[in-house]
């Protein structure tokens, strides 16, 4: 499968932006889906993540209540929607999938979230 991101850019803080992952080459139903973050200088970290059906999701503490991740299957997309956004949110953000459960072998480019004061 092969994973496109787009939708970053430059924002104020507390502000939202909403990012996209559009999937081609295979059904998207077929992988877990999972939105992935790395700051300057610091390790990559996963941010949200949702099951093949989109039935279930999760996330990691810093964004609890501000960001959303959703996916249309039909639409072979996975958004994720980020409000309240916080200096700390800056960072090149990934869409990845996986077809097991914490085996995220398929990548796409990154997408860059610049959330200035």
């Amino acid at each position: 499968v092969q994973l496109q991101a787009s939708g970053g850019g430059l924002v104020q803080a507390g502000g939202s932006l909403r990012l996209s992952c559009a999937a081609s080459g295979r059904t998207l139903s077929n992988y877990i889906m999972g939105w992935f973050r790395r700051a300057p200088g610091k390790e990559r970290e996963v941010v949200a993540s949702i099951t093949w059906s989109g039935s279930r999701t999760g996330y990691t503490d810093s964004v609890k209540g501000r960001f959303t991740i959703s996916r249309d299957n039909a639409k072979n997309t996975v958004h994720l929607q980020m409000n309240n956004l916080k200096l700390e949110d800056t960072a090149v953000y990934y869409c990845a999938a996986a077809v097991r459960p914490g085996e995220f072998n398929y990548w796409g480019q990154g997408t860059q979230v610049t959330v200035s004061s």
